[in-house]
């Protein structure tokens, strides 16, 4: 660029100086030379001065023309900078979505396949008994009764939702049985309610678990644990259930899993003191969660109570500003054995959700259905497997759809 600018504005003052030099010698010259000479002298100078102007003028605008592509190039290549970084950002865009669809659709599939059991219990009577009769009648919903208890839907559930479809047939007038079996699909749904607010969605927020031994509390804790680690939160865990043989190892094994750290103390130790140093701890560190393990002996119901009592008050007192869950981890093959523990638990604790596990592993699934109904308490995460990402948000409609799914 350089040359092209110095050719462009060349010295104008010594050019015209060497012109009026040579006019000059010209001049001095005239009395030696004949007037045809001085003439072609000046014609060859002015044909010299009109070739070097035509020289630097094709100079100028093969600079300029190469100027102006550089330019253009330029230009070019920052449009199809811009135009990939545009396409990246779109592709990886559609990338996500296509994630969370198969992640979707991958759930979906685990959840038809983990209620395998209730759907040949349930779904599969219902259709053999509904396909069996010509009309819609008592006999009918006899055989219905019999199905949804049997799958521990519940008695006092059951009775609510036929009395329900009885409702409905009439205003309605239906009278293809197949037909009830949308009306029976709508009442489930109507009793399970919309999808409830996930875990660990505030922050600083304290999950305590509670539950009886055995039904998979700990390996709950864990699951949440890295479910929530890998969405981005800051997680820690509280050691609390300090009376249960292993039941701290358990829990060090699972975050050492999911990188969490856990807080504890000794077995036997006061648990309160454990949940005392695990707020110590989540506020030094800011951390976003707080799970809280505690000790699920029910035979002494009396000691469980005033356990829980102080640990919810080093809470209260500790952590006021934390949004607090209280989640109830029931086992689903214990079917109306869940509900008993349930209905104890409540009388100890302001239960804000259920953890179901196992569900994979009954037949009664229907065990949901009467949570919901005779507790009124939100089932919010469901088991369908043993691996960590089987332990997922309970979606009503999914679990409908799946439950009555061919």
């Amino acid at each position: 660029m350089a040359n092209f600018f110095k050719k462009l504005f060349g010295k104008d003052g010594d050019k015209e100086q060497d012109k009026q030099n040579q006019q000059e010698e010209l001049l001095k010259g005239e009395e030696q030379l004949s007037d045809e000479e001085i003439e072609k002298l000046l014609f060859e100078e002015e044909e010299e001065e009109a070739v070097q102007e035509l020289e630097i003028s094709e100079v100028q605008a093969d600079d300029l023309e190469d100027f102006e592509a550089e330019e253009f190039e330029d230009e070019a290549v920052q449009e199809l900078e811009i135009s990939e970084v545009q396409a990246d950002i779109i592709e990886e865009s559609e990338e996500e979505e296509l994630e969370a669809e198969e992640a979707k659709v991958s759930f979906f599939s685990k959840l038809k396949d983990g209620l395998f059991k209730t759907r040949k219990n349930i779904t599969d009577k219902i259709n053999d008994v509904l396909i069996s009769f010509k009309s819609v009648d008592e006999d009918l919903f006899d055989e219905l009764e019999e199905i949804l208890i049997t799958s521990d839907v519940g008695v006092e559930t059951t009775m609510r939702i036929l009395d329900n479809l009885r409702l409905k047939v009439k205003q309605q007038n239906i009278k293809e049985p197949m037909q009830i079996k949308e009306l029976l699909k709508q009442e489930m749904l109507e009793i399970l309610g919309t999808s409830t607010e996930a875990i660990g969605t505030h922050s600083p927020e304290v999950i305590l678990v509670i539950g009886v031994n055995g039904v998979g509390k700990t390996t709950s804790i864990g699951k949440v644990s890295s479910k929530l680690k890998k969405s981005g939160k800051k997680v820690l865990i509280a050691a609390a259930d300090t009376f249960r043989a292993a039941a701290i190892d358990q829990l060090e094994v699972w975050g050492r899993r999911a990188g969490v750290d856990v807080i504890k103390h000794q077995e036997g130790s006061d648990p309160a003191a454990v949940i005392f140093d695990a707020i110590s701890a989540a506020k030094s560190r800011k951390t976003d969660v707080l799970i809280c393990d505690t000790a699920g002996r029910l035979h002494n119901k009396k000691n469980l109570m005033e356990e829980l009592r102080k640990i919810f008050k080093v809470i209260d007192r500790e952590y006021p500003e934390a949004h607090k869950e209280v989640m109830l981890v029931l086992d689903a093959t214990t079917g109306q054995n869940a509900i008993s523990q349930a209905k104890i638990f409540k009388e100890v604790a302001n239960i804000t959700g259920i953890i179901l596990t196992k569900l994979d592993g009954t037949a009664k699934g229907g065990i949901v259905i009467g949570i919901k109904s005779e507790l009124d308490i939100p089932v919010k995460l469901i088991g369908v497997g043993e691996k960590v990402n089987d332990l997922q948000e309970f979606i009503p409609e999914d679990f409908v759809d799946a439950l009555f799914a061919e």
